[in-house]
């Protein structure tokens, strides 16, 4: 029943990172429990379950993750403050993925999959590993390296350093999944080429310490998600 925990945790990463606009937080950190987001947030969730199982029989699951998440959620937004807001993100991201790995293990007997669709779990397996290292891993390092962040006026591209961040953890998990760690290297070199004039034009060792972190967070986070899928036999 590996799949139904893949299947959980997929509903929770597109549930949390990809259909939660950050319009939506901003406004449930402004209203708190009185914000329409939260609710219609839960809501995305639970449905979600439904979709990746095809399945009503997992109405049970998919009520108690909803309802956890809620109290999860509001407690988050009832407690947290500028000086503590990065510890309730992982706490809230802890909590969640705790409830979800007490649902499947409470009910990893009736959860079904017979009907759902795509029903190799190495797939699914590949799909949450791809899935992750994309924008939940991206505000993960947001969060992590916040305190980081230089006073300096930058100019690039709206939402560049995101996106290049995206695609080097994508080609990295591509690469070891595929096993060419050789090409990780070569990843590695290629970039810091590219970033060394930024660097040495800016004169700035903020700047240039900021931006390691960034690049070795991303890095060591994909390097650790894809050797970790790549050694698990399902």
């Amino acid at each position: 029943m590996e799949l139904a925990l893949i299947k959980l945790l997929s509903a929770h990463v597109l549930g949390d990172f990809f259909l939660q606009p950050d319009q939506w937080v901003a406004e449930k950190e402004e209203k708190k429990l009185k914000s329409g987001k939260l609710y219609l947030h839960v809501a995305i969730h639970i449905v979600l379950i439904f979709l990746l199982f095809f399945n009503f029989s997992v109405f049970p699951q998919a009520l108690i993750i909803g309802i956890s998440h809620l109290i999860i959620d509001a407690c988050k937004l009832q407690f947290q403050k500028p000086n503590n807001k990065r510890l309730w993100f992982f706490a809230d991201q802890l909590m969640h993925l705790l409830v979800i790995l007490a649902v499947w293990l409470a009910f990893t007997t009736q959860i079904s999959v017979d009907i759902s669709f795509f029903q190799n779990e190495k797939l699914w397996l590949y799909v949450l590993g791809a899935l992750f290292l994309t924008s939940p891993t991206a505000v993960i390092i947001r969060v992590a390296i916040a305190r980081f962040i230089p006073d300096k006026n930058t100019i690039s591209l709206h939402n560049a350093g995101k996106f290049i961040g995206i695609l080097e953890r994508l080609l990295i998990y591509i690469f070891i999944i595929t096993q060419h760690f050789e090409a990780v290297g070569f990843l590695l070199a290629a970039k810091s080429i590219f970033r060394f004039g930024d660097l040495k034009e800016g004169n700035e060792l903020k700047f240039t310490e900021y931006v390691l972190i960034g690049t070795l967070l991303s890095f060591g986070i994909a390097i650790v998600v894809s050797l970790g899928i790549a050694q698990i036999n399902l």
